[in-house]
């Protein structure tokens, strides 16, 4: 029903910055919420970044007032902005969307997922 492809992953040094995309076939980003989750070897899936199709967002407060989820339902496409990069902040990003308006720090919660892409801060 819906399909998420992540891109603007890769590598960057500490400080730096990365914009993530997740583009959305099917139905229109506008419909879902969104979340942007992460995962770094041996530990959970983290939420870092979600936001509501009422447009209230949650950060999780390692990314607060570093990273920034929009939302452009022309393009139907999800951004993470994620400015002065920490060698903590390596990990796979996946973007993730539920059906109805709301997010949660649940990964159950979320009922779409992408495949995820490797971001590497280097110190």
């Amino acid at each position: 029903q819906v399909q998420l492809v992540e891109s603007g992953g890769g590598l960057v040094q500490a400080g730096g910055s990365l914009r993530l995309s997740c583009a959305a076939s099917g139905r229109a980003f506008s419909n879902y919420a969104t979340g942007w989750f992460r995962q770094a070897p041996g530990k959970e899936r983290d939420l870092v970044a979600a936001r509501s199709t009422g447009d209230s967002t949650y950060y999780a407060d390692s990314v607060k007032g570093r990273f920034t989820i929009s939302r452009d339902n022309a393009k139907n496409t999800v951004y993470l902005q994620m400015n002065s990069l920490k060698p903590e902040d390596t990990a796979v990003y996946y973007c993730a969307v539920s059906r109805g308006p709301g997010y949660s720090r649940n990964p159950s919660y979320y009922d779409f997922w992408g495949k995820g892409t490797q971001v590497t801060v280097s110190s």
